[in-house]
């Protein structure tokens, strides 16, 4: 099985899934591996219009199927006719009478709902322990846990693959002057209003600091800090535009309150930027998984900072209505003081620079470790079938 060519036929839940973790698997595969039907996988959605009509429809199939109380499951057939040889399910379950396994960044995507019921997690227990299933890839620590404790029968099927993003392909900028960043397609449930209080502050503090603000910031948001004009804001932009954003950048500000997740840190990384970010807004976070405070950036624990309840809704953990426009006093003050530092020593801020491409490059978020453990999940699959 080694030198053999491995055909995976990728399965999605949607149309496709709004994940660059597919499009960096797809552009950067293990050896002998080619993945079938990805002409429409293109990464994330940027367009304002798109990623609208896309996260209502999915809320309203959502709270439809909470409503009316379905134990619908997030498992599905394919009628895909083309020869492969195993099916990757792309944060889903298969249905097909033919070897499987699927890759998870948390245990609510297993839910059309994105809310467990014992309904449905009984029939999401009978496919899993279905001898087609071979593997289950699971993100991080954190996530092994989460699922561990929903599916402790299926543990042995589990096995951790952190997700990997590729070193840039032009060279970073030489700067002028410290670069700040903050990128978040959602800005409420991202931290954009505490992460753009700390850009605003510490522009004004130091004359050698600008930021880039890179979200869909609210008219009001906008009109409040429109007089900084050391601080440019831009609508979401494609991957080759936001490349362009991250080779200027020096610092990311991302306090990212409702990632289980956050690729945004990953990329960040692969540029040398170091993050600074808070960890514990949600009991699914895995922040302390990608970021070694410190080492590649700074995380802040959210613990008794006074940041209001955060639950899961629908798609995604979104912060409640009555504290969403609502600033983080001490978080804010916690940000600007780490922010501070890295601002006002340059030797660090190189030695993290480097440790974060040395993390993307040879660590457990490059594409060789990724590629090498996924591999090897792909011929252990197919073998069990001979």
């Amino acid at each position: 099985m080694k030198n053999q060519k491995i055909k995976i036929y990728l399965q999605y839940p949607w149309k496709f899934p709004d994940s660059p973790y597919y499009k960096y698997l797809i552009d950067n595969p293990p050896e002998n591996v080619e993945y079938l039907n990805v002409k429409k996988q293109k990464g994330v959605i940027t367009n304002k219009k798109r990623l609208g009509l896309s996260n209502f429809s999915k809320r309203i199939i959502r709270e439809l199927i909470k409503k009316m109380r379905i134990p619908l499951v997030n498992a599905h057939k394919t009628k895909q006719r083309k020869k492969y040889d195993l099916i990757h399910c792309a944060h889903c379950l298969s249905k097909n009478n033919f070897p499987w396994v699927a890759d998870l960044e948390s245990v609510w995507q297993l839910y059309v709902s994105a809310q467990k019921t014992k309904a449905a997690t009984k029939k999401i227990k009978k496919i899993l322990s279905n001898k087609n299933c071979r593997k289950i890839i699971l993100w991080t620590k954190r996530t092994e846990e989460e699922f561990n404790e929903t599916f402790p029968e299926i543990k042995n099927k589990t096995t951790i693959v952190y997700p990997a993003v590729p070193l840039p392909e032009i060279k970073k900028k030489q700067l002028k002057g410290v670069n700040l960043l903050f990128v978040g397609r959602s800005f409420y449930e991202k931290g954009g209003l505490d992460a753009l209080r700390v850009i605003d502050y510490l522009t004004k503090r130091y004359d050698n600091v600008r930021a880039v603000i890179v979200s869909k910031v609210p008219k009001e948001i906008l009109e409040r800090y429109s007089l900084n004009k050391k601080v440019k804001f831009f609508g979401l932009m494609p991957k080759e535009e936001l490349e362009k954003v991250y080779s200027n950048t020096d610092i990311f500000i991302y306090p990212g309150y409702t990632d289980t997740f956050g690729f945004g840190i990953l990329e960040c990384m692969s540029w040398g930027i170091p993050v600074i970010s808070v960890e514990g807004a949600i009991k699914k976070d895995s922040k302390r998984e990608l970021i070694q405070d410190g080492i590649t950036g700074f995380l802040i624990s959210s613990r008794n900072k006074g940041l209001g309840k955060i639950k899961f809704v629908w798609s995604q953990a979104i912060l409640l209505s009555e504290i969403e426009r609502k600033e983080n006093p001490e978080i804010i003050r916690e940000m600007i003081k780490k922010t501070s530092e890295l601002i006002e020593n340059p030797v660090l801020r190189k030695k993290m620079s480097k440790n974060c491409i040395h993390e993307i490059k040879e660590g457990k978020f490059s594409i060789n470790e990724q590629n090498r453990k996924l591999r090897k999940i792909y011929e252990k699959a197919l073998n069990k079938n001979l």
